[in-house]
């Protein structure tokens, strides 16, 4: 029998490193405004033009991504996210800085975008039983990156001093570029026949579908609107110390949203998933609202590594629910599943910052509040799919 325990290992890898493309900048915001002056507005379209181009590269996906395979879409992921790093901390110096960071985001994006697109069914199409289990755990890596990012980097910042930060990002290339050669050298499976999977427009004109997607946006949406802005909010919005905003925001946010993905990955098996969301998206709703409400800045803090555990399981568990309401959907499904979902981390973080500074007069903090939209949006989505206790996809 083959082995794909090196294989599992480089897609766990992957999703560490999808945590350091999308979560380095936003803790560098600061230091960005700072040095370069790229105030709120530039900052809210580096975050755009990111999820903007991982929504190009998933629709890309949807078409090609089963005729090119996984062997050779994942090495290019790692190999592109080393190139996009390492420009991060090279170009700003010798080039417009905005425009030097912009670069490389857009080159991380494809990185991001094919890992996005790629690995889920990777391990998806890994032999074996308890497949929920093992997409929570999956997903589980992209949290604990975030919390190794933020504290290397936080402390990194605080070291070397942060007219040097362009070094931190040339080291965590250091990771991509590593797991280049894993997946060059490992096993991978082979995606399903056209027989096994299930037409592209056979999925896309379903309701269950449609609306399945609906959720895997406000998934994107809900967790991202908070965890890119929860560095720059905690140090502009409530003067807290970069330190102590680090750790009580967007580091206790990874912890809680690992620790709440690996518990998915221990029950997710024997609870009811669409129930499961539902409670989360209530709970997300709840602490958006505190966050904005909140007249005091640690229990805001709190309310914000709050939301990291309420939508842990929304991500995979979308994907568990689509996984198992249309099982031959293979790379494709994932594919539009992953164009969705990086619409909303495309329209989470921006719908915030629209509301701060068009609607809430440049108050991010008051901003934050109308990202509540996207988890009651779920909800209401999750009802309309309640009513059938199975949905076939014929």
């Amino acid at each position: 029998m083959i082995s794909y325990t090196r294989t599992k290992l480089s897609c766990y890898t992957g999703y560490f490193v999808q945590a350091i493309i999308n979560n380095l900048p936003p803790l560098l915001f600061v230091v960005f405004s700072e040095q370069y002056g790229i105030g709120l507005k530039k900052l809210s379209v580096l975050i755009t033009v990111n999820f903007l181009s991982q929504t190009f590269v998933d629709l890309f996906s949807v078409k090609f991504a089963d005729k090119i395979g996984y062997k050779f879409l994942s090495v290019f992921s790692q190999a592109v996210t080393t190139v996009g790093l390492l420009c991060l901390g090279v170009l700003p110096r010798f080039i417009d800085p905005f425009f030097g960071i912009l670069i490389a985001i857009i080159l991380n994006a494809v990185g991001s975008g094919l890992m996005e697109v790629i690995i889920s069914p990777m391990i998806e199409a890994i032999p074996g039983d308890k497949k929920t289990s093992q997409m929570a755990f999956l997903h589980s890596f992209y949290c604990w990156g975030q919390v190794f990012v933020v504290i290397f980097t936080t402390l990194g910042v605080k070291i070397i001093g942060r007219n040097s930060w362009y070094l931190l990002p040339i080291f965590w290339a250091i990771l991509p570029l590593i797991n280049t050669v894993s997946f060059v050298t490992c096993k991978t499976p082979k995606n399903l026949t056209p027989e096994e999977k299930t037409p592209v427009g056979n999925l896309v004109f379903k309701k269950a579908f449609i609306l399945t997607a609906i959720i895997m946006l406000c998934s994107g949406a809900s967790e991202l609107g908070m965890s890119q802005w929860s560095s720059y909010f905690a140090e502009t919005g409530l003067h807290v110390t970069k330190e102590i905003g680090d750790i009580l925001g967007p580091c206790l946010f990874a912890v809680l949203m690992g620790l709440g993905r690996i518990l998915f990955g221990i029950f997710g098996e024997k609870i009811n998933i669409k129930l499961a969301l539902g409670l989360s998206a209530i709970f997300c709703t709840i602490s958006y609202f505190a966050v904005s409400v909140s007249s005091n800045a640690y229990v805001s803090l709190i309310f914000c590594a709050l939301t990291g555990l309420w939508i842990s399981m929304m991500w995979p568990g979308t994907f568990s629910l689509a996984s198992r309401t249309f099982p031959g959907g293979g790379n494709s499904m994932f594919g539009l599943l992953a164009l969705t979902g990086d619409v909303g981390c495309m329209s989470g973080p921006w719908f915030i910052s629209f509301a701060a500074l068009h609607i809430c007069e440049n108050d991010l903090k008051s901003g934050i509040g109308f990202g509540a939209l996207f988890p009651i949006v779920m909800i209401i989505s999750l009802l309309l799919l309640l009513p059938k206790k199975t949905i076939d996809n014929k």
